[in-house]
């Protein structure tokens, strides 16, 4: 791993997959540092959201920090307050999942004046219909960074159609956001490959990750 940053947010549309690429980055971070935490800045969607599964977060060693008691499993914009405690204090990386669309990309902006040393990383799925093209990423990224006044480091492919991603999806994920990084001018960090799928001819850096989130059939 590069050198390490202080804080981390991942931000991007509903369905872009963020939250499962800001667990496997804040694991990632965990073999290199001792203490990391992990904040559920998701108000937007109360689908896959990292508090879900903040005990077997907490049992691999991170600290997962997300509205306590009957907030938990709630809908409303809340966002605990111990966020700016842990993006401040110098013992500790924190990664923030960031909720999709602009009201969420409104609490990273909020926090703003705590993030410091922070890198942002726009997670893109070309696999939904409002980032499948170069266009759309744009607009995205227009939108998001537009609403929370913010600057975004890096682009991260993550084709994915959870179960039923394919080797060829996540191959024109790379030739889009070569594209869009291409017009945009921001490089792309890696991209994402689910742990089942063998990476063959990728042209970025390859990011493997487990899932977390699970669909309820």
């Amino acid at each position: 791993m590069t050198e390490l940053k202080k804080n981390y947010a991942f931000i991007g549309l509903f369905g872009s997959g963020k939250t499962e690429v800001a667990i496997n980055w804040a694991l990632r971070l965990r073999r290199e540092w001792p203490h990391v935490a992990i904040v559920d800045g998701d108000i937007i969607s109360p689908y896959f959201r990292s508090r879900d599964v903040a005990e077997e977060l907490e049992s691999m060693g991170l600290t997962p920090v997300y509205p306590q008691g009957a907030l938990r499993n709630g809908d409303l914009p809340v966002i605990t307050g111990a966020a700016r405690g842990y993006l401040e204090r110098p013992e500790y990386k924190t990664v923030m999942d960031v909720g999709g669309e602009e009201g969420g990309i409104v609490v990273l902006g909020y926090l703003k004046p705590y993030l410091g040393d922070c890198e942002i990383s726009m997670v893109v799925n070309v696999a939904r219909p409002f980032s499948s093209t170069v266009d759309g990423i744009s607009r995205a990224l227009d939108e998001l960074t537009r609403a929370g006044d913010l600057k975004v480091d890096y682009l991260i492919n993550n084709p994915n159609l959870s179960v039923e991603t394919t080797l060829d999806l996540i191959l024109r994920g790379e030739e889009v956001l070569a594209e869009a990084s291409s017009r945009l001018g921001i490089p792309v960090k890696f991209t994402v490959v689910p742990d089942l799928i063998e990476p063959q001819g990728l042209r970025f850096p390859v990011f493997p990750i487990r899932r977390f989130m699970r669909m309820e059939i």
